[in-house]
């Protein structure tokens, strides 16, 4: 036992507690209830403090007393990723929330960690503004958005919020105020955003290299028009071909998403000969057969924004593309912007580029020995998908080493997103990570003595 673990053990739970609530108020600091558990380990307290400042006093205590601890904004995610070795203070980031005073017609906004990323919006509404962010967790914060790396259907065009970063400031393991990049002042002021390299390792890294105090992110103005074109698909070939085509037509998309449910059938559609002759002999279908009655329709959908004249070329030329199949609305489709999967399941994200979607797809598919569903930005080559959570371990763990074989020679990865504990303990969460010595440099520069959320970055960091 190290002198530090002593002196926490010889302190005592309660006189703990007591520190806590000393810095935090007597109405945010107690010990940990049920439901405080990250990816299936409990914490022991749960501190929530006002302020940068007392966030800091936090970090420091839990120095002092060798304790970990792992920041908390709404708990959308709080079951991603690998499960942390040790979870002593749940440090909820709730009151670090906010927006910063900022000029008129801003190019950029600063926003607290824990401030909800739907709040944001509303108030950029009322000026006209939005942040291009679409992020499907209900209810997440800016912090708990950047700590997962999660994005939405507008990431095709715009990037995931880590690349909108214009500035970030985060704690350290010793409770040191760290910023990189430039504020809205700075930056109105001609100054360019520098110094975000070592920032961005935080996007991503549930928490296991600092705690996010507040992001500079960009915002722009809302678009006059929004018009979702969606076409039903059948297979994932026939994604890879359209794809192709919407693609080449250089039509400015916001977003390319693709929804392919599991369930139900269809027969199969009259098709031209050549062009069936064509599908059976690509590479992709050495060795399979397409069914006769075919797994129930997708969805291939397209956002397209800008000025109402000129998306309404757009949209024309791309219902042309899509030989009369296309269905036009001013509101989403009903599963846009949300997870194929649910509480229980476990869920995978695939990222491959987009030439080996569709192989990643079937690949999936045969690994599991039936469809799966799938969503997700089929644009960018990032897609979700959802397994059974009744399905054992090291049948899981036969899928992923099935997919992942595919991908690895085609430059993409599956990583398991969330899953249920007796499955998360029997497979390798992340696969192969090649940012693994980068990330391990960060973390001894940053947390050299492996406070913050231990075990949840690649490599068991």
């Amino acid at each position: 036992m190290t002198a530090m673990a002593a002196a926490a053990r010889s302190t005592g739970a309660a006189e703990i507690t007591r520190r806590l609530a000393s810095i935090c108020g007597p109405s945010f600091a107690r010990f940990a209830g049920a439901a405080d558990e990250v990816a299936g380990r409990a914490a022991r307290w749960v501190a929530v403090p006002g302020g940068p400042q007392a966030t800091a006093e936090v970090l420091r205590l839990a120095a002092r007393h060798d304790l970990t601890v792992v920041a908390r904004g709404a708990g959308t995610k709080i079951d991603w990723g690998a499960t942390p070795a040790r979870v002593d203070i749940m440090l909820d980031t709730g009151r670090l929330a906010g927006i910063g005073h900022q000029p008129a017609g801003s190019p950029v906004v600063e926003i607290g960690a824990g401030t909800p990323l739907r709040a944001v919006q509303a108030v950029l509404e009322r000026t006209g503004r939005r942040l291009p962010l679409d992020p499907p967790s209900p209810g997440a914060t800016l912090g708990g958005v950047l700590a997962a790396d999660e994005a939405g259907p507008l990431r095709h065009r715009h990037g995931t919020a880590c690349e909108q970063l214009v500035g970030l400031r985060w704690l350290d393991a010793d409770g040191e105020l760290v910023g990189a990049g430039v504020g809205p002042a700075e930056l109105s002021a001609g100054a360019a955003p520098v110094g975000l390299d070592v920032g961005r390792l935080l996007c991503g890294s549930q928490g296991g290299l600092g705690v996010l105090v507040s992001a500079t992110v960009r915002a722009q103005a809302v678009p006059a028009s929004r018009i979702w074109v969606s076409r039903p698909v059948w297979t994932p070939l026939e994604v890879h071909d359209l794809l192709r085509a919407v693609l080449a037509a250089r039509l400015d998309p916001a977003a390319i998403e693709l929804d392919l449910p599991a369930t139900g059938t269809r027969p199969a559609r009259p098709m031209d000969p050549a062009l069936a002759a064509a599908r059976a002999a690509h590479p992709s279908m050495a060795g399979r057969r397409e069914a006769s009655a075919r797994v129930g329709s997708g969805t291939l959908a397209v956002l397209l924004e800008g000025g109402p004249a000129d998306v309404a070329e757009r949209v024309d030329r791309l219902v042309a593309l899509f030989d009369g199949e296309a269905t036009v609305d001013n509101a989403a489709p009903p599963w846009w912007r949300s997870y194929p999967f649910g509480p229980g399941d476990t869920a995978l994200r695939i990222e491959v580029p987009i030439t080996d979607l569709h192989a990643a797809v079937y690949a999936l598919r045969d690994a599991a020995g039936a469809p799966v569903p799938v969503r997700g930005s089929a644009g960018l080559g990032v897609l979700h998908a959802a397994l059974p959570g009744t399905l054992p371990g090291d049948r899981v763990a036969s899928i992923l080493a099935a997919v992942r074989g595919v991908l690895l020679a085609r430059r993409g990865r599956c990583v398991v997103v969330a899953a249920p504990p007796t499955v998360r303990r029997q497979i390798d969460v992340w696969g192969e990570a090649a940012v693994i010595p980068r990330l391990r440099a960060a973390k001894d520069h940053l947390d050299p003595h492996r406070r913050l959320a231990p075990g949840r970055l690649p490599g068991g960091l």
